[in-house]
């Protein structure tokens, strides 16, 4: 009896999938040979999940948009807007650094007979993500014709030798001072913590920053142990200022003192002692071109800064 009741029970199962079958259009049903399919976009509500990624970058026209701008130019929604040039001129093609790498739109002693006091900003964003090697690109002026390509120089300058050479890198956050003059020192450099003993034989413009070690921390440190009993050491190195060099100390002081202010109290002294200091480098680097003329117009002027591959990264007029 139990057998009988199984049968019709399997038999009840397969009329009701042939009724179901049949409801659905028995043999007209078409046969299905893809899987389930998601709807468009659209019908899910729009939005952009399903969307490919975008090019980091849009170059094309007049708008140019680059990942981590945060400066450079006025900007409406995900793209910058390059200025606009007076007197004709054209921005050119957008570099890819446009907007990771500007100017001041400034030039200090514009036109000025020492060409020395004459000189432009260049700042690289802490968006930038990756260091921006400087040398080679290219300062124009679209007024006058003047054009002078960024050469190499020298990150740690030695004084009393010829500094070699290299490619000046700035990395996210850091700036360049671009003078049209000659190097006080015969290289472009970075500043650093000993810079300003410079100072003391060469005339910089804008001076240059004096944040020297203090002397009577150089002497607390360097002198020994008994450098608190030398008290005519103790009163000459207080009356010096910071990156000052001791050209001329008293003849009271000792052997030991005399010592100490000519290993330490000097630029190389100093790079010697310093070098490794977590906060030795700074951010500044000081690039010159080398010209004996102005570089820039006092007005007048189109200033461009030309990538390596000849794309406009920054332009004003003044």
């Amino acid at each position: 009896m139990s057998d009988m009741h199984d049968a019709w029970f399997f038999i009840g199962i397969f009329i009701f999938i042939f009724l179901i079958w049949a409801a659905t259009g028995g043999p007209l049903h078409p046969i299905a040979f893809t899987g389930p399919r998601l709807a468009e976009p659209g019908a899910l509500g729009g939005g952009t999940y399903l969307s490919l990624p975008r090019s980091p970058f849009i170059i094309g026209g007049s708008n140019v948009s680059l990942p981590g701008s945060s400066s450079g130019g006025a900007t409406s929604g995900s793209q910058t807007t390059l200025p606009t040039l007076g007197g004709g001129g054209v921005f050119g093609i957008p570099s890819p650094f446009r907007s990771l790498v500007w100017m001041n739109h400034y030039i200090s002693g514009a036109g000025s007979s020492d060409p020395g006091n004459e000189y432009v900003e260049i700042s690289v964003s802490q968006n930038a993500g990756v260091p921006v090697d400087l040398s080679e690109w290219t300062l124009q002026s679209d007024a006058s014709g003047n054009s002078t390509i960024i050469p190499k120089g020298t990150d740690v300058p030695a004084s009393g030798i010829i500094n070699a050479a290299a490619d000046i890198v700035l990395s996210p956050g850091e700036n360049a001072l671009v003078i049209s003059g000659q190097s006080p020192i015969g290289a472009s450099f970075r500043e650093n913590k000993c810079i300003g003993y410079f100072g003391n034989f060469q005339k910089f413009s804008p001076a240059l920053p004096q944040n020297c070690p203090a002397p009577s921390d150089e002497l607390a440190s360097f002198y020994g142990d008994s450098y608190i009993r030398d008290s005519a050491c103790v009163d000459y190195v207080k009356s010096l200022s910071r990156c000052q060099v001791a050209l001329s100390p008293p003849i009271s002081v000792s052997g030991a003192c005399q010592s100490f202010l000519i290993k330490y109290l000097n630029y190389n002294g100093c790079v010697d002692a310093h070098r490794n200091d977590p906060d030795f480098n700074g951010t500044t680097w000081r690039i010159y071109l080398g010209r004996t003329t102005a570089m820039w117009r006092a007005q007048h002027e189109i200033v461009k800064l030309i990538d390596v591959n000849g794309k406009t990264v920054d332009a004003f007029n003044y």
